[in-house]
């Protein structure tokens, strides 16, 4: 598979590179997507959450009515989950959601996401490019030239680097992350994925022993 790779403006540069097609044009497995994004999913949470049972409440004990005779519903003490400000029944407990998955799956997952991807010509290539200072006002005339500046973008770089960074934290539906981070939900959370041109070989070094 060949793309054109384009400049910082949304032109063309007049070449293509040539992507690898073990990494951008497997048979996609939708249940290893699946696992992988529920994975992610899951490891956010935080686990948290927790309500007081009849045991944790500081109440009195003592029996509110009579058993019997009130032509009502029988009550035992104040702590009761049928009162208003009694104890939570079977409430929510204090949990780790989180779960793993073997390595295989996981890059197939990755594998599967960029694949759909390129099926769906929903990557771009562009020319390594760098910030001297932060600009936010550059990063958005960049997402301009490819008309994504109100959509969803994931840009590829890759290495770390500030600059860029920064310039894409303030805009709203714009990502930025390195090659050897990249993730099945972010892949295929984006609209387009731009990916700059050293990437490449970054993703082939990652997945293609």
């Amino acid at each position: 598979m060949e793309l054109a790779v384009y400049n910082i403006s949304g032109k063309e540069a007049g070449r293509k590179i040539k992507l690898n097609d073990s990494i951008f044009a497997i048979e996609p497995n939708d249940h290893a997507i699946y696992l992988d994004v529920k994975l992610l999913q899951a490891n956010k949470r935080q686990g948290t959450h927790s309500a007081k049972e009849r045991s944790q409440l500081s109440g009195s004990r003592r029996k509110i009515k009579r058993q019997k005779g009130t032509g009502t519903a029988r009550m035992g003490d104040i702590k009761s989950p049928l009162l208003r400000g009694g104890a939570r029944a079977f409430g929510p407990r204090p949990r780790n959601y989180s779960f793993k998955l073997n390595k295989k799956l996981r890059k197939l997952a990755r594998l599967s996401a960029l694949s759909y991807k390129a099926k769906d010509n929903e990557i771009i290539v562009v020319e390594d490019f760098n910030y001297e200072t932060p600009n936010t006002k550059q990063y958005l005339s960049l997402l301009k030239g490819f008309d994504l500046s109100e959509r969803k973008s994931l840009l590829v770089l890759p290495g770390a680097n500030s600059n860029i960074y920064l310039s894409a934290r303030n805009i709203k539906n714009a990502k930025v992350t390195i090659a050897k981070d990249i993730n099945t939900y972010d892949l295929l959370n984006a609209n387009k994925i731009i990916i700059a041109e050293s990437s490449i070989k970054e993703i082939e070094a990652l997945f293609v022993k």
